[in-house]
């Protein structure tokens, strides 16, 4: 299975709708949206583009492919829009002997560890800044952003394939792989 996983669009149409074109060219069978999908939130200037009522149209065209975990700026409302689930605080994804914690990284993070043995990988977004960094028995892997990338990053989103990490530009120019 190939799985693209993509943070932090805050309700922007146009990078929404460059995050769907790549994943349709990178033929994924299904697409995790780690949080703050909807709503910029206070601390973020306004998206390029804007417009959560497009970008629900665009995600809801794609409900049956589309799992993702609650970020700080979900609310009830935005599941009330969205035709997939947008509420849970972490999911766990086996990857042969390892486990990934999926989080949007407000509530678990490298400062607040969930429960993880030795080799897991804890996956979130939340920073706007990609990640792929070993700690003390775990791994701490991050997207980045698909609206607002911070700290002079690029828009992008990372694959999971088998067991390889790669992340890539929304242009789809891989900058990092890890196995």
């Amino acid at each position: 299975m190939k799985l693209m996983i993509a943070s932090d669009i805050h309700g922007s149409a146009k990078y929404c709708r460059e995050l769907l074109e790549a994943y349709e060219k990178e033929n994924a069978d299904r697409l995790l949206l780690l949080g703050d999908i909807l709503y910029h939130g206070p601390r973020n200037d306004l998206p390029e583009g804007y417009d959560p009522k497009q970008v629900i149209a665009m995600l809801n065209e794609k409900k049956n492919e589309i799992f993702a975990v609650r970020g700080n700026c979900e609310a009830e409302v935005d599941q009330a829009v969205l035709a997939f689930p947008v509420l849970a605080d972490y999911a766990l994804l086996p990857l042969k002997e390892r486990m990934i914690y999926v989080t949007h990284g407000h509530l678990y993070n490298r400062d607040h560890i969930p429960p993880m043995k030795k080799g897991d990988i804890l996956l979130h977004g939340h920073t706007h800044i990609p990640a792929c960094e070993e700690y003390d028995g775990y791994i701490y892997m991050n997207p980045g952003s698909v609206s607002i990338p911070k700290n002079g990053t690029s828009r992008g989103y990372m694959i999971l394939e088998e067991e390889t990490f790669t992340w890539k530009t929304l242009e789809g120019e891989v900058y990092k792989t890890f196995a």
